[in-house]
C-alpha cells in the first residue's frame, strides 16, 4: 500500500503556521476520507483537520503543542489501494504562496500614493525607502513581549521563514546568541545576526518566565489563555498601526423598533429564525459602503486597496468571555431574510467553536454590537487591516421633540448612540462623519410599512 503525507493546510492569508492542539486519531488507527484527525489552532482560530484519505494513521510526525508551518507534512496516512489509485504516488504536496492583499482582488486598485513626509519612520527600510510592513505571528510576539524585546530589535532578527518572517525557531535562536556573553578577546566578532541560523533553538520552557507568586493570598495570577494572548497582540497591534479616531452620532430609532416588535413574531414563524437588529445595521451599512468606497478599503504603505466586494464582520461573543468575528462575505448580495439566516448561522456556531478558517478571512469592514451588554457606545479598536468598525449601542426610550403639521411635541422615542472608528491615515473627519451620520439617517427612515 502507498503511503501518502498528511500536509499542514493553509488556513487563510497571513497565517503561516499552526499549533496542533490534540490528536483524535493515534498511530494504527483506521481514518475514513474527510474524518477529523487532529485539532490545530491559528492566530486566526480552531480548527480540525480532515484525512484527504481513507487508510491507516502509520506515523505522527509531530507532537502537540508543536507549531509546524503550513505546506509541511504532519502525518503519513497508508492509503488504501483504491483511494492510492486515484491518487499518484509520487504526486507533490500543493505549494502554499502567501497572496498580497492587492494580487487576490477581483480588481485591484491602488487609487493613489502619497509622498514621503518627514518623521515617518515606519515601513521604511535603512535605505529610506518604503517596504512593506514586516509580519509577526501571535507567537514569536508573545516570547519577543516576555523577553523583553523592543519592536525595534524584533525588526533586526533575521527570519529564515517564507518571505523573510521570523519564525519561533529564528527568535529562540537570536536569544540563545544575545544570552551568550561575547570574550574580550575578540571585539571585532561578526555581528549577533550572523551565528543565529547556526544557533540551536532552546526550548520554550526556558524562555518563559514563571508567573510571580503572591505571599499575602491577595492577588490571583492568571495565565492568558491562547485566545487572549492573540486577541491582545491582535488589539496592541491595531492600535501601533492605525491612527484611531471615534466619532460619534444618536438616531432616533422608533420606526425600526416598531416594525421589528410588529414584524418579528410572523417572520420567526415564517422563515424559523429570530430577527434581531444584527442584520438589519448589515443591510444598511452595505449601502453606505458603496457611497463611500474608501471606508471599505485596506492600507498597503502609501498604497489604498479599494475592495468591490463587501464582506462585514460581526463581533460575537463567546461563552469563554473572549470575541471573534465571522465574515458575512458578498453582504450587499443578501436580502434581509437571507442576512439574518446568515447572522444566526455564524452566531451559533461562533458559539460552539465551530466556524471553519475561512469564514473567519477576508473581512473588508467590521460590526459590534455593544448595546448587547446594555453600553450606550463605545470606541472600538479596529480589526486589521480595516480602516474602520462601527458600534451601535442599546436603544433607550427618552423623551424626544418631534416635528408634526401643528408645531413641535415631546413625545417617547427610542434612541440609540452609533460610534465608529477609523484610520485617521485614510478616513478624515468629513470622510468618517458623513459615512455615520448616512447610516443614522437610513435607520431613521426606516419605512414602518416594510414588508418582510
Amino acid at each position: 500500500m502507498a503511503e501518502k503525507d498528511l500536509i499542514m493546510p493553509k488556513m487563510g492569508e497571513s497565517i503561516m503556521e499552526a499549533t496542533i492542539l490534540n490528536w483524535l486519531k493515534k498511530e494504527g488507527d483506521h481514518v475514513e476520507e474527510d474524518e477529523p484527525v487532529l485539532e490545530i489552532a491559528t492566530d486566526k482560530v480552531d480548527s480540525e483537520v480532515p484525512s484527504p484519505y481513507t487508510g491507516t494513521l502509520k506515523k505522527i510526525l509531530y507532537k502537540v503543542n508543536d507549531v509546524v508551518e503550513v505546506g509541511k507534512p504532519i502525518a503519513r496516512i497508508e492509503v488504501d489501494s483504491e483511494d492510492a489509485a486515484e491518487v499518484p504516488e509520487t504526486a507533490p504536496a500543493p505549494p502554499v504562496q502567501e497572496a498580497k492583499e492587492s494580487e487576490v482582488q477581483s480588481n485591484p486598485q491602488p487609487v493613489m500614493a502619497g509622498v514621503d513626509e518627514p518623521g515617518l519612520q515606519s515601513g521604511k527600510g535603512s535605505n529610506g525607502q518604503h517596504q512593506k510592513e514586516r509580519f509577526y505571528s501571535p507567537l514569536v510576539m508573545n516570547i519577543a513581549r516576555q523577553e523583553g524585546i523592543s519592536m525595534q530589535e524584533l525588526e533586526k532578527v533575521p527570519g529564515s521563514g517564507r518571505e523573510g518572517r521570523v519564525t519561533k525557531k529564528d527568535i529562540l535562536s537570536y536569544l540563545k546568541a544575545r544570552q551568550t556573553p561575547q570574550t574580550p578577546q575578540a571585539p571585532q566578532a561578526a555581528p549577533a545576526a550572523s551565528p543565529v541560523k547556526e544557533a540551536p533553538a532552546a526550548p520554550v520552557s526556558k524562555s518563559v518566565a514563571a508567573p510571580a507568586a503572591s505571599s499575602s493570598g491577595e492577588v490571583e495570577i492568571i495565565e492568558m489563555d491562547r485566545m487572549r494572548r492573540m486577541i491582545a497582540d491582535h488589539m496592541v497591534q491595531s492600535k501601533h498601526t492605525s491612527a484611531h479616531v471615534t466619532s460619534f452620532v444618536e438616531a432616533d430609532v422608533t420606526n425600526l423598533v416598531q416594525w421589528r416588535n410588529k414584524v418579528k413574531n410572523e417572520f420567526l414563524k415564517r422563515e424559523g429564525e429570530k430577527l434581531t437588529f444584527t442584520p438589519i445595521f448589515i443591510e444598511l451599512l452595505a449601502k453606505v459602503l458603496k457611497e463611500f468606497p474608501y471606508v471599505n478599503a485596506s492600507i498597503d504603505g502609501y498604497k489604498i486597496i479599494v475592495k468591490k466586494y463587501i464582506n462585514i464582520g460581526m463581533a460575537a461573543a463567546l461563552p469563554s468571555g473572549n470575541l471573534i468575528v465571522p465574515v458575512i462575505r458578498q453582504a450587499d448580495q443578501f436580502n434581509l431574510v437571507g442576512l439574518a439566516k446568515q447572522v444566526n448561522d455564524l452566531a451559533r456556531r461562533a458559539r460552539e467553536n465551530k466556524l471553519k478558517p475561512d469564514e473567519i478571512q477576508d473581512g473588508t469592514f467590521t460590526l459590534t454590537n455593544v448595546g448587547t451588554f446594555g453600553n450606550l457606545a463605545g470606541t472600538p479598536i479596529i480589526n486589521q487591516p480595516q480602516v474602520a468598525i462601527l458600534a451601535t449601542g442599546a436603544i433607550k426610550k427618552k423623551p424626544g421633540i418631534v416635528e408634526t403639521d401643528e408645531g413641535d411635541m415631546i413625545a417617547v422615542r427610542h434612541y440609540m448612540m452609533i460610534s465608529m472608528s477609523y484610520d485617521h491615515r485614510l478616513v478624515d473627519g468629513a470622510m468618517g462623519g458623513s459615512f455615520i451620520r448616512r447610516f443614522a439617517d437610513l435607520l431613521e427612515s426606516w419605512d414602518p410599512n416594510r414588508a418582510i
